[in-house]
């Protein structure tokens, strides 16, 4: 059994979000040991990318925060390793389908073997999962032969206008599926009004696969409510919110949250 399918047995799971990188990477790896102590079950490490197309605001000035303090793929990687030596949450990345295909890509080595060094990468790093939001089902195969190659989970997306597709994407599911609970990009939401109980039960009916809901929760109340419904919980626009708050300093805030959050659904 994977890291992955072993971290929802345990129960409903909690998944923080972090951009790596911001406020620095030597932050990003105490953050993300602090979040496995406060109860974190797997954590989400975002690779900066200057075109973050499904990030709100938040997450937006995270990624160019990060990205001007000279974070690179290459030195992310290093870090997930260094993070994997003293944790043993599941470790997905989130990023952009071009920070994977043109990974470690000069004029001599051409495109097509960016995804392979990428994951070949990743694999020995301890990553478990890959999430790439730009990418739709139905272009999956451009990721998912390399993603089984090296053992790392791609996991696929949900939205509230997927109805029709929502059973032929769960049958092919690997680790969890990702349930956008709201239409447009990350972000707080003051409410969540998608009905998540029926994109759930929809997936149930077609596969034995755990749904977690992300986009937009950020109280202890919308994570109780969500966790009714699905399997785990996303939070991340609120967890850089607080990381952009604070600067360096932000561990303690974020451990706090993490744990309050953790309680909500598992009261």
């Amino acid at each position: 059994m994977s890291r992955i399918s072993e971290a929802f047995q345990k129960g409903k799971a909690f998944i923080p979000f972090v951009t790596c990188g911001d406020p620095d990477l030597e932050t990003t790896k105490e953050l993300v040991r602090e979040m496995e102590r406060a109860g974190a079950d797997l954590i989400e490490l975002g690779i900066p990318f200057s075109d973050p197309t499904a990030e709100g605001p938040v997450i937006q000035a995270a990624n160019l925060r990060a990205l001007s303090g000279g974070v690179t793929t290459d030195r992310i990687l290093d870090a997930a390793a260094q993070i994997r030596e003293c944790v043993a949450v599941p470790l997905i990345f989130m990023t952009y389908a071009n920070v994977v295909y043109s990974y470690g890509n000069t004029k001599s080595s051409g495109t097509e073997g960016g995804t392979e060094r990428f994951l070949e990468r990743a694999a020995k790093a301890g990553i478990d999962g890959l999430i790439l939001p730009d990418v739709p089902f139905e272009e999956k195969e451009d990721f998912a032969p390399a993603c089984k190659k090296y053992g790392i989970d791609l996991i696929s997306l949900i939205a509230p206008t997927s109805k029709q597709r929502i059973t032929a994407v769960a049958k092919e599911a690997e680790g969890f599926l990702y349930c956008v609970s709201s239409l447009g990009v990350t972000g707080v939401r003051s409410e969540i009004t998608t009905d998540i109980g029926a994109m759930t039960s929809l997936v149930r009916r077609a596969a034995d696969i755990p749904v977690a809901v992300g986009f937009g929760i950020s109280t202890p109340e919308q994570a109780k409510k969500m966790a009714a419904v699905s399997d785990g919980v996303i939070v991340g626009s609120a967890i850089v919110k607080l990381i952009a708050a604070h600067g360096k300093d932000c561990i303690p805030y974020v451990a706090d949250y993490v744990r309050t959050m953790k309680a909500a659904i598992t009261d």
